[in-house]
């Protein structure tokens, strides 16, 4: 049976470049499984960092691929990569290469490996948000000093709330939501979820792309109530739903840039809402971020504003070491490794897998980029 309108005998060039050593066990059993490939690594490290287009490998090298596998390098134009028929990128975003023109002139299939970053990316939301709610920076300050804390009735730590009956308000309800969303829920919050478009019926509420087993909400079952939108009428109802707790995972598009600002913050700060940005720096607008925290160390966060940040994405990347948002009060900021993984390696080649097969058989790919969107 031919694939593709190829015939039985044809070959096709794998290439793979990717900031990692290369995974030969990996590549081996991908070998076994698709015979017809021929692969290839280059190991190509960004100097600062995977986030950023790279176009300075010789064009040469992508004369005969016909498949490529990238975190950042792309050829520079379609006359480089002539035969070319799919990129598959290691990222779940592709806003670093959106201004290329691979991205911009060719219509060439491009697909992510979202679904991976969930059970990680989950872990690090959880662990940021409850060092806050559970006071960690006190009881590690005890452990420094050697000192068996002692608290009063009046204790901040007599004060904790665990999270039964509070709410989670996913701002972007993909893969990694919907992780988040279901280690909330077993932890007894309450989810409500936010798309850019409506999710009316049961099957468009389904995620349909990768999702590593035993994880996520692949029903799409888990939010007591769904909203969506890209206008701030609609972000501000979905807003003012008494959130304790927001999840931003939008991808960052035009329309998402600034999605959170002075207004937003504003009516999540009725309830002093804790944030969690795993997506993009750009989306929160930073000095505004940085008012409202301050605003919530005031009056015991009586006067409003929020009562904390976790953000693993700044703007820019990395963050200047005099930059305010290093001492703003109540925020953790780590330097973009939420989704590190020993495990990001295999699962990145499996969605790979996926889509060879698929593309192999004329079948339709998973996680493909919708150009339009942006995402």
């Amino acid at each position: 049976m031919a694939m593709n309108g190829l015939s039985d005998n044809k070959t096709f060039n794998l290439l793979l470049i990717l900031p990692f050593r290369e995974p030969v066990a990996i590549l081996d059993r991908i070998r076994q499984n698709h015979p017809r490939f021929k692969i290839s690594y280059l190991y190509h490290s960004a100097a600062d960092s995977a986030f950023v287009a790279e176009t300075d490998v010789p064009k040469e090298i992508f004369h005969d691929v016909t498949v490529l596998g990238t975190m950042s390098v792309v050829p520079s134009s379609l006359e480089d990569c002539p035969n070319l028929k799919l990129i598959q990128f290691f990222s779940a975003g592709i806003d670093h290469v959106v201004e290329t023109p691979i991205y911009k002139t060719t219509s060439i299939p491009m697909t992510t490996v979202s679904g991976i970053h969930g059970p990680t990316i989950a872990e690090w939301v959880i662990l940021t948000a409850l060092v806050r709610f559970r006071k960690y920076d006190s009881l590690h300050t005890f452990q420094v000093e050697h000192k068996w804390g002692k608290y009063s009735t009046g204790s901040p730590l007599n004060r904790i709330r665990d999270r039964v009956g509070r709410r989670l308000g996913v701002l972007g309800y993909g893969s990694i939501g919907r992780q988040v969303a279901r280690v909330a829920q077993a932890m007894g919050m309450d989810v409500i979820a936010y798309t850019a478009s409506p999710r009316p019926t049961p099957d468009s509420k389904k995620d349909k792309g990768f999702i590593v087993p035993g994880t996520g909400d692949p029903e799409g079952t888990i939010p007591t109530a769904w909203y969506s939108g890209l206008d701030k009428s609609s972000l501000h109802d979905f807003l003012a739903q008494d959130i304790d707790h927001l999840l931003v995972s939008v991808p960052i598009t035009a329309a998402t840039t600034h999605f959170l600002a002075a207004p937003e913050f504003a009516i999540l700060g009725k309830r002093n809402a804790f944030i969690s940005n795993i997506s993009r720096g750009q989306i929160l607008q930073q000095d505004d971020l940085i008012a409202a925290l301050e605003q919530g160390t005031r009056n015991d966060g009586k006067d409003g504003g929020l009562g904390g940040a976790a953000l693993d994405v700044t703007d820019p990347e990395p963050l200047p070491k005099d930059h305010p948002l290093w001492d703003a009060p109540n925020c953790i900021v780590t330097p973009h490794i939420s989704g590190l993984s020993g495990a990001y390696t295999e699962r990145a080649c499996q969605v790979l897998e996926a889509n060879l097969k698929r593309w192999e058989e004329c079948k339709e790919l998973i996680n493909v980029v919708n150009r339009k969107r942006g995402y």
